[in-house]
């Protein structure tokens, strides 16, 4: 599906971040609630209910065609991408900090939503994080049209749910491909490192 940009004034966005930031903030709150939950039946029997008259109300108003991104003046807004979006509760969400040397890192939070093996962050997640971490470095913050050509990792260890620091740099650059590297580490240190291709899209190559 081919994404539509439309642009959003920084009212629009300040609009946008104050209205919707917080539901998304609270279905998250809630998506954890809902893992650790050993409330009695008629507890969940009552919260389903009230869930189900939450979300049909939501539906029944405008919703955000699938496929749209916005722009702030120039600069991207991926307010549901998996991994950064700021609409999306599944997103931890990443905000991701770029240095003038091209480096970017992020420091963020993996509670029991994204759990595998018991009290460690589930494998996928590591690798949803790092490509999306290695793919803002090559896209210089997404800027670029750069997307995912191979990811690979190596799980030096589990990585414990909790706070976790994401830090990618690209290593080289040539023709349409961009070769970058990064990890994830917690406070006693690297727990995941990979390395990543990115290329220009054909429609992309003879664009400035």
């Amino acid at each position: 599906m081919d994404a539509t940009f439309e642009a959003l004034s920084e009212a629009e966005l300040g609009r946008v971040m104050a209205s919707y930031a917080p539901l998304t903030e609270a279905v998250r709150d809630l998506i954890e609630a809902t893992i650790r939950t050993q409330a009695d039946d008629d507890v969940v029997r009552d919260a389903t209910t009230a869930i189900e008259a939450v979300t049909r109300s939501l539906r029944s108003q405008r919703v955000r065609p699938l496929g749209v991104s916005y722009h702030v003046d120039g600069r991207p807004l991926p307010l549901g991408n998996a991994a950064a979006g700021q609409c999306n509760p599944i997103a931890p969400p990443l905000v991701v900090h770029h240095e003038e040397d091209g480096r970017c890192w992020s420091e963020f939070t993996l509670g029991v939503p994204y759990e595998g093996p018991p009290g460690l962050v589930h494998g996928g997640v590591c690798a949803l994080v790092l490509d999306h971490m290695l793919g803002e470095a090559a896209s210089q913050g997404l800027t670029k049209p750069l997307f995912t050509g191979t990811l690979t990792g190596r799980y030096l260890r589990g990585t414990p749910l909790g706070p976790i620091r994401a830090e990618a740099f690209v290593e080289r650059i040539d023709g349409v491909k961009a070769f970058a590297r990064g990890h994830l580490s917690d406070a006693a240190g690297v727990t995941v490192e990979a390395e990543g291709v990115f290329i220009k899209p054909a429609w992309a190559r003879n664009v400035e």
